[in-house]
């Protein structure tokens, strides 16, 4: 059985509210927020949340400056819309509920 095929649905399925999370008290550059899900044990690779972060930004829950940068292109920071945070907040309770009903059918 090929269980790493299961763990990857399982990251990839709570990756949304991730990024919600990780974006609600500061914005932040895209390089940045990969290293915040490694941080966590979240490996993700730049094909996964491009795509992930457009579709966000394109539903209104995000959005974007760019900054001119001494070492390379300009950077494209990401912060929460108003609509971002309302979601980012109801994802959160949600996730807290289905959390503890997960851990208690695991004791």
């Amino acid at each position: 059985m090929n269980t790493k095929k299961k763990e990857a649905q399982l990251r990839k399925g709570v990756l949304e509210i991730c990024i919600l999370s990780l974006l609600k008290d500061e914005e932040m550059y895209t390089s940045d927020l990969l290293a915040a899900l490694k941080k966590a044990h979240l490996l993700v690779v730049e094909g996964t949340i491009y795509p992930l972060l457009s579709r966000l930004k394109n539903e209104g829950l995000l959005s974007y400056r760019w900054e001119e940068s001494v070492t390379g292109p300009p950077r494209k920071y990401f912060s929460l819309t108003a609509d971002g945070k309302s979601v980012q907040e109801a994802l959160t309770t949600s996730w807290q509920e289905l959390s503890a009903s997960v851990n208690q059918l695991l004791k």
